[in-house]
């Protein structure tokens, strides 16, 4: 005869372990408090999601690769796949890439998904950051966000620098004389940090190891935390969201975290694993064996870093070789100048967010996203400097652009001197006017309706063009932002009579404001009076 403990059906398995846990973690009460988390549907914030996948990609294939490979400037004589390279002595860590290339299964393809991977995330990293910036995102309370994605950027750089490095090909090699030469322009601590860097004379015999470390444990294990602390910003803020009905900054309107928006993350995720498997299949990506091992005094012919050292390169090639000797010490301005601008433009695009805050006066949060048209000055700082940067790799790259155009390589350099400076104030001012005549376009669409193309001719003969208004939802996209008004220094009397001289740091602020938002930077919005009075039958056709 069967009891009722007999007949009481067990729980599967799988909400028995999760009892189990919920039991230790509390896993439930987090769940219902994340897992139903909103997320806008725009795809613009897909970029974000592109630079994180490429990073478990590249953390993936990073770990395959650190099987294989010998991080070791012992000299060895090479005997593997690669006929060409027989009875050639060479590195450890030259002869185990060959290795991976030609021998491991597999291994040639996982280095190149390695080093695409690499170059999509810092590439969706740059793209992500000017999406932020434009948009505004990146205004309070996400302020400490940007810095952590700007030195995820930074440290990204410096990783694809160290893995470029490690196979110790000639074109490796000459990408680390050079930036050793740049070291050591550097006064007074440039000549420790280089002997620190390389243990002793260049090449050295440690560089290798020591690049290894760096590139496999320190660099990616801060990157990781500061990836983790970034996504954490993510879910304790609300995420932010482009102007339309029902959207406050008190509120999200989008997809829940499960399952809608997990099911289409997962998928994405394999499409950008996919793409970048193909990429890596068709088209080769730093083939080590044509170049051969380094040698410290042979140069690669059209030696290039990857892009996103092109700046950085671009001002040092093009920068004149000027020298000063100061107490009997040569200081290498030609070299230590462009470190200094390299280093001055980082800092300014980390700062910017507190120096725009700085500069309205603005203390609220922000979760509503602008158009890069409502906020011109903005938009035109940005688009300039993407321009400075876009000559730079020209810089950086013009014995290239010298060979493959048939161009004088002297003419490119002046080019790039002149336009350093010329283009991003042309870029400036072209996007100002582009963002204002969109402003321009957008109060005549609020106030006229939109143009249909169709033709009417009125009863006393005139033609005019009928004009279709818009939506509710529309007007309130085109009329959502905010106008600020350009601060003023203050009365020059205080309360007593007596008379106050302004300081610096008001009419420095009170200058800037009025260059962002005083007259001629911004075109004012339709009011709700002009739009009545126009839509009441007076001009609206």
């Amino acid at each position: 005869m069967s009891t009722a403990a007999d007949n009481k059906r067990k729980a599967p398995a799988g909400e028995r372990v999760a009892d189990w846990a919920d039991g230790r973690l509390g896993i439930y009460s987090l769940a219902k408090a994340n897992m139903r988390k909103i997320f806008p549907d725009h795809w613009s914030f897909m970029l974000g999601e592109i630079c994180l996948y490429t990073f478990i990609i590249i953390i993936l294939t990073g770990v395959y690769l650190t099987l294989f490979f010998h991080p070791s400037m012992n000299e060895v004589e090479y005997h593997g796949s690669y006929v060409p390279m027989q009875g050639i002595r060479m590195t450890e860590a030259y002869a185990s890439t060959l290795d991976i290339s030609f021998d491991v299964r597999g291994g040639l393809l996982i280095r190149q998904i390695h080093h695409w991977a690499a170059l999509i995330f810092l590439a969706g990293m740059f793209v992500h950051m000017m999406r932020v910036f434009f948009t505004g995102a990146f205004r309070k309370p996400r302020e400490i966000n940007w810095l952590f994605g700007f030195l995820l950027f930074v440290l990204g750089m410096f990783t694809g620098f160290t893995g470029y490095s490690l196979p110790d090909d000639l074109l490796s090699g000459t990408g680390v004389r050079f930036t050793q030469g740049a070291i050591l322009s550097t006064p007074i601590i440039g000549t420790y940090l280089s002997m620190f860097l390389f243990g002793g004379e260049f090449p050295g015999h440690d560089m290798v190891a020591r690049f290894y470390s760096i590139h496999i444990l320190l660099l990616p294990g801060i990157m990781l935390g500061l990836v983790v602390a970034h996504l954490i910003l993510v879910f304790y803020h609300k995420h932010t969201q482009f102007p339309g009905p029902g959207r406050t900054n008190k509120n999200v309107v989008g997809m829940p975290l499960l399952p809608v928006y997990m099911a289409k993350a997962g998928g994405f995720f394999f499409l950008v694993f996919g793409v970048i498997a193909v990429i890596a299949a068709l088209f080769t990506i730093n083939p080590v064996w044509a170049l051969g091992p380094y040698r410290p005094d042979m140069v690669s012919t059209g030696a290039q870093p990857d892009w996103y050292m092109g700046f950085a390169e671009g001002l040092i090639r093009v920068m004149p070789g000027w020298e000063i000797n100061l107490w009997g010490h040569t200081l290498v301005l030609g070299v230590f100048i462009p470190l200094v601008l390299f280093g001055v433009m980082l800092v300014a695009i980390a700062v910017y967010p507190f120096i725009e805050s700085w500069i309205t006066g603005d203390k609220r949060e922000h979760h509503i996203l602008d158009r890069p048209r409502n906020a011109p000055t903005r938009t035109a700082l940005g688009v300039a400097w993407v321009t400075a940067y876009m000559i730079m790799l020209i810089g950086g790259g013009n014995d290239i652009f010298a060979t493959h155009f048939h161009m004088s390589i002297n003419s490119i350099t002046w080019f790039v001197r002149i336009f350093f400076f010329v283009g991003p104030v042309i870029a400036f001012i072209v996007t100002k006017r582009i963002c204002l005549g969109l402003q321009r376009r957008d109060r005549d669409k609020v106030l006229h309706g939109r143009e249909t193309g169709i033709i009417k001719r009125l009863p006393h003969g005139e033609f005019v063009e009928v004009h279709e208004p818009l939506s509710q939802a529309q007007l309130h996209a085109l009329t959502a932002h905010e106008q600020y008004a350009p601060a003023e220094i203050g009365p020059t009397v205080d309360e007593n009579g007596v008379e106050r001289k302004p300081t610096r740091k008001e009419k420095l602020r009170a200058k800037l404001s009025q260059g962002y938002f005083g007259e001629g930077n911004q075109i004012p919005k339709a009011t709700v009076e002009e739009y009545k009075e126009i839509t009441s039958g007076h001009g609206h056709h």
